[in-house]
């Protein structure tokens, strides 16, 4: 799944760059999903007094509205991101509004200062209302979305790839760097999405059908303490694979 993000401030052309990218990515057969980041904090999906209201405050900790057209899964907290995409798998996930990640980034803006603000090197483009009046910002594309869709569409697929486990850099930087600073590398060509120490990694965990990414650490934990018993039963092999599966109750 390849994941990118556009950012920048309110009214800069943020939910219109999103639209573009969702409908040119269909158009070429990719499937395409979208989070967007609300930053209202009284926002709410649900009101006070409605049924699934009196559902939450009755303790259910989730709350499920099924109605006729979707259906709409009501969690009481803000989910990370992490959590969130466990529910996608789509070629492509756009985000609107979210900067907290390492995921590649296309920045909206009025002036190039709103730009500066937000500029990192996980930015590989730039669009919005500034795109009206310039095609280039240091080094960086500036496409006008309205005019040329299909430019930066061909851009996302040419720059963006497989998410990276956006772990932060206390908690794993075995490729050398940080997952913010290995997409940065990666997006300037210097390095490739091979180089993160996860693909290469001799042990990995699913819960229900779904990898869980493990920095090197658990996996070292992880991996010594499951080798340690097995090795101790009789058909144990040294460098042989190993499977355990844990039902569920």
């Amino acid at each position: 799944m390849k994941v990118l993000s556009v950012i920048g401030i309110t009214k800069a052309g943020k939910t219109t760059v999103v639209e573009a990218l969702i409908s040119g990515l269909r158009k070429r057969n990719f499937t395409v999903g979208s989070v967007k980041e609300i930053h209202f904090e009284k926002f709410a999906m649900d009101t006070p007094g409605t049924n699934t209201d009196r559902h939450r405050k009755a303790g259910a900790d989730i709350v499920t509205a099924r109605g006729c057209k979707e259906t709409d899964i009501l969690f009481p907290r803000k989910l990370t991101l992490e959590e969130i995409l466990k529910f996608y798998d789509h070629d492509y996930v756009v985000l609107e509004g979210v900067a907290d990640t390492c995921a590649p980034k296309i920045i909206c803006a009025h002036s190039t200062e709103e730009v500066d603000e937000r500029l990192d090197g996980t930015v590989f483009a730039v669009s919005g209302r500034l795109a009206a009046s310039r095609q280039e910002y240091r080094g960086l594309p500036v496409i006008n979305v309205l005019t040329e869709p299909e430019k930066l569409v061909d851009l996302v697929v040419e720059k963006v790839f497989a998410r990276l486990p956006d772990f932060p850099a206390e908690c794993c930087s075995a490729c050398g760097c940080s997952c913010s600073e290995l997409a940065a590398k990666i997006l300037r060509r210097e390095a490739s999405r091979e180089c993160c120490a996860l693909d290469k990694s001799r042990i990995t965990l699913q819960v229900d059908g779904r990898e869980i990414p493990m920095v090197p650490f658990v996996q070292n934990i992880l991996y010594n303490a499951v080798t340690g018993v097995v090795k101790e039963l009789e058909g144990y092999r040294k460098n042989g694979e190993i499977t355990i599966k844990i039902k569920g109750k």
